[in-house]
C-alpha cells in the first residue's frame, strides 16, 4: 500500500505488512525490542503498542437506511459505546458522525447516517442524499432494514443506489428480537442483496455474526491509496461553514466556473470532485460547498454540512478550511477544523474575504484565532480573496509544508536521544511521592505522525501536551496533527 512509501519513493518501511512494525524496518524493530525488554516491558505489550499506532488509514463503514430503523442504536453497538445520538426526533444534530471501532482485532471507522430532516426534498430524496454522501466515503455499507416493517419504496430507493455504488454490502434486518421475527426477516431476500442477518441493535442479538460478515467485506485498507509515488494527485478538501465562499475559492484556483456559486439551499448537493492545475502541479479538490441554512431547517441542513464535510476529509489527504475574516470565528467553523484533526488530516487554515478587512478587524482577528484556533497554532494559514484571486499563490506552498509534516518520520535512535535530553532538562512533576519518566519511546506511523512512548508511571495530560510542543519545535511537524499515546511498564520489577 502506498501510505508506506517515502517521499523520494524508497521504500523505508521494508517488512512492515509481514511483521506489523507500523514504520519501523526490521533492524530498528529488533533494536527497539531489545530496549523494551532491557527496560522490563512485556513484549508483546510493546508489539501490540506499535501495531496499534503504525497502522494507516483505516477502512470505512457506512451504516444507512432509512429513519428510524436503529441506524443510531446499531452504531452505538458497533462503537462500544453510546455517542451516537438516538431520539426518536428527526434532525437531531450532533457534532460527529464518524467514530472509530475494534471487532475481532480489526479496527476501523464508522459513518453514521442516523440523523435526518424530513422536509427538504421529501423523505425519499432526503435519505437518498445522505445515504450518497456516506457511500461516497465507504469501503463497505451496512443497509439497515427494519425486519417488523419490511421493505419499504424507501428502502428500494436506498437499494438501487447502493448497486449503482458497487460496495460491498451487509443487509442487517434490525428488530428481530426473538426467533419469531426471523421469518420478517427472510423477506428481505427480496431486496437482491443477499442473506440478511437477523438484529436486534437494541439488545445486542446477532450483532456479532453481522460483524464477522462485515469484517470479511471490508478491505484490509481504504479503497483509497494516499499520494501515490508515480506522483498522483494529492487530495485535497476544501471544507467550511455554509457560505464561506467554498465554491468560489475552487472556481478561482480553477480559472472557470466549475461550480455554481448561489444564495439557494442545496445548489451543490454532490461534492464535486476536480483535477485542478496550481503552482505547476495536479490536484484533485473534493468540494463540500453547497449546504446552505434555512431557518426553519437549521438543524437538519448543519447535520447534512457535518456529514459531507465528514465524507469530503476521509476521501482527503489535506483539509484546506476556508473560515470567513470579515466575521467572528464560529463554533462551527472550530468544530469543522477539529473534525479534520481528529481525522488525521492534513491542515491548512485559509482566511477569506481579507481584502475587506481593515485595521480594527484585523486586529480582532488576531485575538480571535489565539483563543479560538489556539490548538491548531502549528497549521499554515494564508490569508486570500476567493473573489478577486488575492493570495492564491500561497495555498500551494502552505499546501506543500503541511503534506511534507503528515509524512515526516523521527528514526528511533534520534527520538530517543531527544526524549533523553528533554526529560533530564524537564522531568514529570511528582504525584503522590513519584516521578513518572519517559523511558524511550518510538514513531510507529505517518499521515499522521504517530508516537508511542513507554514510561515508568502514568504521565499527565499537560506533560503529554509538553513534549508534543517540544516535538513541533525540534522536528517541525508544521500542518499536521500529531498522535502520542503512552504505555506504562507494569510494576514488577525491571528485568536484569
Amino acid at each position: 500500500m502506498n501510505d508506506h512509501i517515502q517521499p523520494d519513493g524508497s521504500d523505508a518501511y521494508e517488512g512492515a505488512h509481514e511483521h506489523d512494525h507500523g514504520a519501523l524496518g526490521d533492524a530498528e524493530y529488533a533494536e527497539f525490542m531489545e530496549l523494551a525488554a532491557e527496560e522490563g516491558f512485556d513484549l508483546e505489550d510493546v508489539e501490540g503498542a506499535i501495531e496499534a499506532a503504525g497502522h494507516g488509514p483505516l477502512p470505512v463503514l457506512a451504516v444507512v437506511g432509512r429513519p428510524n430503523v436503529g441506524k443510531s442504536t446499531l452504531v452505538n453497538r458497533i462503537i462500544g459505546r453510546r455517542e451516537a445520538v438516538v431520539e426518536d426526533k428527526p434532525g437531531v444534530t450532533r457534532d460527529r458522525v464518524t467514530y472509530e471501532a475494534e471487532w475481532a482485532g480489526r479496527r476501523f471507522k464508522v459513518v453514521d447516517t442516523g440523523g435526518w430532516e424530513q422536509d427538504v426534498l421529501g423523505i425519499d430524496a432526503s435519505v437518498a442524499a445522505q445515504a450518497e454522501y456516506a457511500i461516497e466515503a465507504a469501503d463497505a455499507v451496512v443497509f439497515v432494514v427494519d425486519a417488523k416493517v419490511g421493505a419499504t419504496d424507501t428502502d428500494e430507493a436506498v437499494v438501487r443506489l447502493l448497486r449503482k455504488a458497487g460496495k460491498p454490502v451487509v443487509l442487517c434486518a434490525n428488530k428481530v428480537d426473538g426467533p419469531s421475527g426471523e421469518a420478517d426477516a427472510a423477506y428481505l431476500w427480496s431486496l437482491g442483496l443477499g442473506e440478511p442477518y437477523p438484529v436486534s441493535a437494541l439488545h445486542g442479538r446477532g450483532t456479532g455474526d453481522m460483524l464477522d460478515q462485515v469484517l470479511e467485506v471490508l478491505p484490509d485498507a481504504p479503497a483509497q491509496t494516499f499520494g501515490t509515488a508515480v506522483g498522483g494527485p494529492r487530495r485535497v478538501a476544501l471544507i467550511g461553514r455554509p457560505n464561506v465562499g467554498k465554491s468560489s475559492l475552487l472556481n478561482k484556483v480553477a480559472g472557470e466556473e466549475r461550480v455554481v456559486v448561489n444564495e439557494l439551499a442545496g445548489t451543490t448537493r454532490d461534492p464535486v470532485d476536480e483535477m485542478i492545475e496550481l503552482g505547476g502541479k495536479t490536484w484533485k479538490f473534493v468540494d463540500t460547498a453547497g449546504i446552505r441554512k434555512r431557518v426553519h431547517l437549521q438543524q437538519g441542513a448543519d447535520y447534512y454540512a457535518s456529514l459531507r464535510t465528514a465524507a469530503a476529509v476521509e476521501k482527503a489527504e489535506v483539509a484546506v478550511v476556508l473560515i470567513d475574516a470579515a466575521e467572528s470565528i464560529s463554533v462551527q467553523d472550530q468544530r469543522i477544523v477539529t473534525m479534520a484533526v481528529e481525522a488525521g488530516r492534513a491542515l491548512v487554515l485559509a482566511f477569506n474575504k481579507w481584502d475587506t478587512l481593515d485595521e480594527e478587524r484585523r486586529y480582532y482577528l488576531e485575538r480571535e484565532i489565539e483563543t479560538e484556533l489556539g490548538q491548531v497554532v502549528w497549521a499554515p494559514r494564508v490569508n486570500v480573496s476567493a473573489r478577486t484571486g488575492r493570495h492564491m499563490e500561497k495555498l500551494v506552498p502552505a499546501i506543500e509544508t503541511a503534506l511534507a509534516g503528515w509524512e515526516t518520520r523521527v528514526p528511533t535512535g534520534r527520538l530517543n536521544a531527544f526524549l533523553g535530553e528533554l526529560v533530564a532538562a524537564h522531568p514529570h512533576p511528582v504525584r503522590g511521592g513519584k516521578q513518572p519518566r519517559i523511558l524511550f519511546g518510538t514513531q510507529a506511523g505517518t499521515k499522521p505522525p504517530r508516537f508511542v512512548l513507554f514510561a515508568s508511571g502514568f504521565i499527565e495530560a499537560g506533560y503529554r501536551r509538553f513534549i508534543e510542543r517540544r516535538l513541533r519545535e525540534e522536528f517541525g511537524f508544521e500542518g499536521t496533527p500529531i498522535h502520542i499515546s503512552v504505555r506504562v511498564r507494569e510494576k514488577r520489577g525491571r528485568k536484569k
